[in-house]
């Protein structure tokens, strides 16, 4: 089984939660020691988790929420198939 950057992104909340077979976790881990951009999506991630958990309500920047798919789908280009 290949793991891509997509496939993580698909399953890292379900990781972050341990909802994930062993065998899946195993390859997402082997995915995030070699790629710096689904490492920070993970840090990044369990980051909001807290945040949210915190109970604190924040208001994001006006056009965050285009920025932040815009970025996605640039990296998600570069990385390739």
């Amino acid at each position: 089984m290949r793991i891509d950057c997509q496939h993580v992104w698909e399953y890292i909340s379900a990781y972050i939660d341990g909802e994930v077979d062993a065998e899946l976790r195993a390859h997402i881990d082997r995915h995030l020691e070699t790629c710096e951009i689904c490492s920070a999506v993970l840090d990044s991630t369990r980051n909001v988790v807290v945040l949210v958990a915190d109970g604190r309500v924040f208001e994001l920047p006006a056009g965050f929420s285009h920025r932040l798919h815009a970025r996605l789908d640039k990296e998600l280009e570069l990385a390739g198939p």
